[in-house]
């Protein structure tokens, strides 16, 4: 499998490998097995995971990883508790008790990094959950706001369509207007070269004589 590109990380992936490396780290195992694992999950190379925990995603993590290392502590103190005392009872051939408050103070101490373990994890599987949700309201938004726009973009339009109908409308009343003061003057030219033409009658030898009106 090709090995994705360093950028393509996502938030899931983040996630991935914050609690793959944190298990390995309370369990005592190595960052590289760490990196290894999340490698074959995610498809990279462990030198990709590596790389994206130290440059990214560990300084998000501090809390939690203080937490692992202090759990892996009490468990290693409680092996090294255990192992004498099979010894000396080995050796004396006579059964000792443990120290009881030693013991459990160590197994409730261990008990307690184990239940903070567990709160982180249960956080950071809200946190994906929340960036899921987040996700999708801004792409909700995202489809609100194109839709806004292209309802803007479709009133700009009939506004315009609207100015050009009332620029005609005004255009034809101007028209009109011209038309009938033409009109009009057409009817006063008339009426002007009717009353200046002259009017002539025959008399009673028969000449024209004009009559004054």
């Amino acid at each position: 499998m090709v090995a994705s590109r360093q950028d393509a990380w996502t938030e899931d992936d983040d996630l991935v490998l914050a609690e793959v490396t944190l298990r390995h780290i309370r369990e005592g195992g190595t960052q590289l097995a760490a990196f290894e694992e999340v490698g074959q999950r995610l498809g990279r190379t462990a030198a990709a995971c590596g790389f994206r925990w130290n440059s990214c995603v560990r300084k998000r993590y501090d809390a939690a990883i203080s937490i692992a290392k202090s759990q892996r502590q009490q468990l290693k103190k409680l092996g090294r508790i255990a192992a004498p005392e099979i010894e000396e009872v080995q050796a004396v051939s006579v059964p000792l008790k443990p120290p009881l408050t030693q013991t459990v103070g160590a197994v409730s101490a261990a008990s307690d990094e184990e239940q903070q373990i567990e709160s982180v994890i249960r956080m950071l599987v809200n946190q994906k959950d929340l960036l899921r949700r987040v996700k999708h309201l801004e792409q909700e938004l995202e489809g609100k706001e194109l839709k806004i726009k292209e309802l803007t973009e479709s009133l700009e339009r009939a506004k315009k369509e609207l100015e050009q109908v009332q620029d005609v409308g005004e255009d034809y009343r101007a028209l009109v207007q011209i038309m009938d003061r033409a009109r009009k003057l057409a009817i006063l030219q008339e009426e002007d070269r009717s009353a200046s033409k002259p009017i002539f009658k025959m008399d009673e030898n028969g000449n024209l004589e004009r009559v004054e009106k």
